[in-house]
């Protein structure tokens, strides 16, 4: 980046969108808006000419979808891409494909009074696309962008028949927050964990309107039943659970059993659902009998949440700086000393599964 200056170019067909979008970004120091697009196309030769450090993109454009844009500068020229995405199922479905594809983050587009919605949320925006600038972007491979192809018609995964479930006080409750790139890095985690894991509760930072295709896409690639959680609803192996969208999750304690506390109280560190609020029940309700991993996302929330469930002597984990696409809650953990362990994505399922075999309480 030039002199710390952070270079974008905005692709969006709506006129109001790129006006809006420019305007927003250009009222920080850091961000110099070196050009925009109306469509992919015309952006590609801004791309090569203009060198921007981060791309803001719209998934819905004329001439070519910003899916295929996306898949194609992923493989060839990999960049920093913040997408922009319609507040509407499809928007969510969309979104979570380009986040698939190598998206860093994306920010909400209302349907209704665009303009409004887009100021109400202009610290964020600018907050999403300086973080973008430093993010960890990697190539494309072929074999993942045909996977992403068959995603959304791939059924999901058989789950055997078994007897009924038991609660005990001494079983484990693996607890895991995210932000940015964290949609991936779950789905990374989930797929690789057996049907008879450990019971699993998350919080990603995500929009209300996208939770539910986000829990039905971490389902279809999990061995584990992964849903939206409801009030009371009893904590199971064998199960995952994610908060209703713009809704915090907690655990609470019912005599043996853990049960899902769904909680519309203020938005904590700026995020509704936070994942301080979470972890911070679990230490309260699991103790020892926690496991705690914060994985990819900016920002710091659940730093601390995560240094209470250590201190309740339960082992605690983050997701590598490497492996990250933005080290900034795994690093807010690491620095309020709350990570016991730094792991690579690849080997946090691994790691949290051996973590659980172990006695609670363990120190290694």
């Amino acid at each position: 980046m030039d002199a710390g200056r952070c270079k974008v170019l905005i692709i969006d067909d709506s006129a109001v969108v790129r006006q809006l979008l420019t305007e927003i970004l250009s009222r920080d120091p850091g961000i110099e808006v070196v050009g925009s697009a109306p469509d992919p196309l015309l952006a590609r030769d801004k791309i090569k000419r203009l060198n921007p450090d981060v791309l803001t993109l719209d998934v819905e454009m004329p001439r070519m979808d910003g899916l295929a844009f996306l898949e194609n500068l992923m493989r060839l020229r990999p960049m920093p891409v913040v997408m922009i995405s319609s507040l509407t199922e499809r928007g969510a479905d969309a979104t979570l494909q380009a986040l698939a594809l190598g998206a860093v983050d994306f920010v909400s587009k209302p349907k209704l009074d665009v303009a409004q919605g887009l100021q109400d949320y202009a610290s964020e925006i600018i907050e999403k696309v300086k973080s973008a600038a430093k993010a960890r972007v990697r190539p494309l491979a072929r074999a993942a962008t045909q996977k992403q192809e068959l995603d959304a018609a791939q059924p999901a995964i058989a789950r055997p028949a078994g007897p009924s479930l038991r609660f005990r006080t001494t079983d484990r409750l693996i607890a895991l927050g995210a932000s940015a790139g964290g949609t991936e890095a779950l789905r990374v985690v989930l797929e690789q964990m057996p049907a008879d894991a450990p019971a699993i509760v998350m919080t990603q930072h995500i929009p209300a309107g996208f939770s539910r295709s986000f829990a039905e896409r971490l389902n279809r690639h999990s061995a584990m039943d992964v849903r939206e959680a409801s009030d009371g609803e009893a904590i199971l192996p064998g199960h995952a659970y994610l908060p209703p969208g713009g809704l915090h999750l907690r655990v609470i304690r019912d005599g043996a059993r853990w049960r899902c506390r769904i909680d519309d109280g203020p938005a904590v560190n700026r995020h509704k659902p936070a994942v301080d609020v979470l972890f911070r029940s679990v230490a309260q309700n699991a103790g020892a009998n926690a496991i705690g991993a914060i994985l990819t996302g900016m920002g710091d929330d659940g730093a601390r949440g995560l240094l209470e469930i250590a201190q309740a002597g339960a082992p605690t984990l983050v997701q590598d700086e490497a492996t990250s696409v933005v080290w900034g809650m795994p690093g807010a953990a690491v620095k309020l000393g709350a990570a016991r362990e730094i792991v690579p994505l690849e080997r946090l399922a691994e790691r949290l599964l051996a973590l659980a075999a172990q006695p609670a309480g363990s120190a290694d």
